[in-house]
């Protein structure tokens, strides 16, 4: 019986032959917002909690990738978009889109499918919660901003990790087989790339919750949409007027990360362009005629305190 109630009885109760009709009767209890309703028909219908969150996270992942990929697809059979792409000589044909799909199905269903299917028995051992009502907004936005932050250092670190001798050759290089990215390609990786930068994604959140004892699992959800959104965003090769990056000068984006497929090195964070501009590791020619700048002028201050 699922506990997405306090009184786990109830969810006995309200469950219903159909989705449907266990959500007409959620619909009656007081004090459910919408999305709560929905969420606990979910639960009570399906009766187990482990099923109804594996099937959870696994539909909402599939859904958040490919439907935030399908646009990009779509954008690049268009011309009139090609003047906002990065690199415009380089369109992705039908044969490599294709090879990519392939792949990341492949991962989805043999890598990634183990660990989301085992993941609610983890989520009652940390005392993350499915029960309604949900936490207020302010506190999933705080939430979800913080996991952002922990989730950029640690891809920052262990992408740059990838980057070294055998770890590139071996793991990473898989990733890079597609200088000019498209969409589909942000989980086109090694299966142990994809489950080490996928750590700091769910890693994060686990040690939240370790630290805090309290996380809800809708939380989760929308930080793993997010995630997901901003993903394969930075992966889809074109640069609007209207990107994210134009209003928030600290994130990174598309054109941030286009750079790092396009020189193979430097810009190796997630979401934000901070670990990168401090430790001197940004990506393309600007970034580069900065650093020798900084040089020259460093080489000649240390020769006049010499003199």
């Amino acid at each position: 019986m699922s506990s997405v109630f306090a009184n786990v009885t109830l969810a006995g109760l309200v469950k219903d032959g159909t989705y449907m009709e266990t959500l007409h009767k959620v619909q009656r209890l007081p004090h459910l917002n919408v999305f709560e309703q929905y969420w606990a028909a979910w639960y009570a219908y399906i009766g187990n909690d482990i099923l109804a969150t594996g099937l959870l996270f696994f539909l909402l992942h599939e859904f958040m990738y490919f439907g935030r990929s399908l646009p990009w697809f779509i954008i690049d059979q268009i011309p009139y978009f090609r003047k906002y792409k990065i690199q415009p000589t380089k369109i992705p044909s039908a044969k490599e889109q294709w090879h990519c799909l392939k792949s990341v199905l492949l991962s989805h269903f043999l890598v990634e499918a183990v660990p989301i299917w085992t993941f609610h028995p983890l989520c009652e051992r940390l005392g993350i919660k499915v029960q309604v009502p949900f936490p207020s907004w302010q506190r999933m936005g705080l939430e979800i901003t913080l996991f952002f932050i922990l989730e950029d250092m640690w891809h920052y670190w262990a992408h740059r990790l990838f980057h070294y001798g055998v770890f590139y050759k071996y793991i990473h290089k898989q990733h890079h087989r597609y200088a000019a990215p498209f969409g589909l390609t942000a989980e086109y990786a090694h299966p142990a790339e994809a489950l080490s930068l996928g750590f700091g994604t769910v890693g994060m959140p686990i040690f939240y919750v370790l630290y805090t004892g309290d996380l809800h699992l809708v939380t989760l959800c929308l930080w793993i949409s997010l995630r997901l959104f901003q993903a394969v965003d930075s992966h889809s090769g074109y640069d609007f007027p209207w990107s994210l990056n134009k209003f928030l000068p600290f994130w990174a984006g598309a054109e941030h990360h286009d750079l790092h497929h396009h020189y193979f090195i430097g810009n190796y964070a997630s979401s934000f362009r901070w670990w990168d501009f401090c430790l001197d590791t940004e990506a393309g020619p600007e970034a580069k005629a900065a650093r020798e700048e900084r040089m020259r002028l460093q080489a000649e201050r240390s020769a006049k305190k010499r003199v």
